[in-house]
């Protein structure tokens, strides 16, 4: 079939179509440049052979034809998907709407909010069983550890029984039925150290610390419990056991974010900066987040390297626009350099995220009238005495503290 000046003309009819089109326009004939080999024109079976360049140009043909559907379909999917992301936005709008409303009305935490969303978008992402399959693993690997048991039978039922409701998501009453199974196998590593990593998401630093102590004590190769338990003494004002596991677990595992981080808070507590700098530089490489720029934005701020300081804490606004602490802190580095427009535009920033923290309700008035502004409480306990020496202050570094001592990977 000839193709001239962008046409192309029907085998049947003859009538003239243009290039795109698949069927003739005239009778709907499918359009194509060679309808059959030359050979099979021909009912004497003789004649059986035909030129290799037809057969070549009948394959084109068919390819050619697979091409154009095959072209339009993902014109339509193209179209299907533009939509759908048109929606989405339209959503993703809705929300940041409703978000908005509801922190101008004080209902909601807006970083907190985020910070939340974030957390179940990073466990989404990494593909993370759900629960179920987790506890159903625990219980078998529980079940299967040798240990003393004065009563077999009842532990066995214990166990099934709180590994199942904490399948189902009544987390409550499956725990104290895991811990009335652990009373009955005091050796049971796998099972108390499963027990103290519920209390230490749950912040009940007492209870994490009392059952992994006594997971570590059944195996001192775990990192894992060893980290974990440095940081649950660091908070209830152990100071020097809690550095000795949080060393040891730097020499023994992987670097980690949690044992350099809670190393140089406590370090930091004693007043001990370059030393906390140092650790706090080793957190900052173990992971590269911006609560680690945040922090060294804060040491540097206490040594007066203000400079410094303002490179690290505009880097963590930088990758986490809804860090208002951050925001509140860059303010203060930049009311030390002289920049109280800067500083302003900074508290400003702060106070948009959390309008309930009078610090930052404030701090635009203190630079008005020239009064003292109060620091940021990221290294200052909660109130308890010595307690809360790593997780307190700072919300959101106590959450990149939790998620990376028990997401993290360390060595056995």
């Amino acid at each position: 079939m000839s193709v001239k000046r962008g046409q192309i003309y029907c085998q049947r009819c003859l009538a003239a179509n243009p290039v795109e089109k698949e069927n003739c326009e005239r009778c709907g004939t499918r359009l194509m440049l060679v309808v059959e080999p030359a050979s099979q024109r021909f009912e004497d079976e003789s004649v059986a052979e035909y030129d290799y360049e037809q057969h070549l140009l009948e394959r084109i043909t068919v390819l050619e034809s697979h091409l154009t559907r095959f072209a339009e379909k993902l014109e339509k999917t193209l179209d299907l998907l533009l939509r759908q992301a048109h929606s989405s936005y339209l959503d993703h709008t809705l929300l940041e709407s409703l978000i908005a409303m509801l922190a101008e009305a004080g209902a909601v935490k807006r970083s907190e909010l985020i910070a939340v969303w974030r957390k179940a978008s990073e466990r989404e992402q990494s593909g993370s069983p759900p629960s179920a399959v987790l506890a159903g693993g625990l219980c078998e690997k529980v079940l299967a550890h040798k240990c003393d048991i004065t009563d077999r039978s009842l532990f066995v039922e214990l166990v099934q029984d709180g590994f199942k409701q904490v399948g189902e998501g009544d987390e409550t009453e499956g725990v104290r039925k895991l811990e009335n199974a652990a009373a009955l196998a005091p050796t049971n590593a796998p099972l108390h150290a499963h027990i103290g990593q519920h209390f230490f998401r749950e912040d009940k630093m007492a209870l994490a610390r009392d059952y992994l102590t006594r997971a570590l004590h059944a195996d001192p190769e775990d990192g894992r419990v060893r980290l974990l338990l440095g940081l649950a003494c660091g908070d209830e004002g152990d100071t020097p056991r809690a550095k000795e596991l949080l060393t040891e677990s730097v020499e023994r595992g992987t670097p980690s974010f949690a044992a350099h981080y809670a190393l140089g808070r406590l370090l930091a507590a004693e007043s001990d900066w370059a030393s906390a700098l140092e650790h706090f530089k080793l957190a900052l490489h173990a992971r590269e987040c911006p609560e680690a720029h945040y922090v060294l934005g804060l040491v540097y701020f206490q040594l007066e390297r203000y400079r410094t300081a303002l490179r690290h804490l505009t880097k963590a606004v930088k990758t986490a626009p809804d860090y208002d602490e951050a925001f509140y802190l860059l303010g203060l580095v930049r009311l030390r350099l002289g920049q109280k427009e800067q500083a302003c535009e900074a508290f400003n920033a702060a106070q948009a995220l959390d309008r309930k923290e009078p610090r930052y309700r404030a701090a635009k008035l203190a630079v008005a009238q020239r009064d003292a502004i109060l620091p940021p409480p990221t290294f200052i306990s909660k109130g308890r005495g010595k307690h809360g020496l790593v997780t307190g202050g700072d919300h959101r570094l106590a959450a990149a503290v939790r998620d990376d001592a028990l997401g993290g990977s360390l060595a056995r």
